[in-house]
């Protein structure tokens, strides 16, 4: 499951009261196999080319609470791992949302597709 990250939480209420206007619409992989923690603010090793750059994603919203990314991403060179994935508020640096950290790495290679849905659900808290 990802972590919603400090950053991604402070920007979270910055939009909901308008004080940002910058919504979470860009998908990254990354090769990083650090583990997820609250304080990070980055993907350990995002990839940058080879045609799994950060990239706008098909963003939605499911009833109740559910919010979806979704991108497919094609492999320009062989053997690229990806090991993360992070939602983000900028096509370059920018702020992260959440990052997650796959059990096992996916290599991909040339023209091989990978297709990436990322969905956060917003639960009522208990009462």
């Amino acid at each position: 499951m990802p972590t919603f990250v400090d950053k991604g939480i402070e920007m979270v209420a910055k939009l909901i009261n308008g004080v940002s206007t910058s919504p979470f619409t860009y998908v990254a992989l990354g090769s990083g196999t650090t583990a997820e923690a609250n304080d990070q603010t980055a993907l350990t090793t995002e990839h940058v080319a080879d045609g799994l750059a950060r990239a706008s994603a098909t963003c939605s919203y499911e009833a109740p609470g559910k919010a979806k990314w979704v991108h497919t991403f094609t492999a320009s060179n062989d053997a690229l791992a990806v090991n993360e994935i992070g939602i983000f508020n900028a096509a370059s640096s920018g702020d992260m949302l959440m990052r997650h950290k796959y059990a096992s790495t996916k290599t991909l290679d040339y023209n091989e597709t990978l297709t990436v849905t990322v969905i956060f659900t917003e639960k009522r808290p208990a009462e």
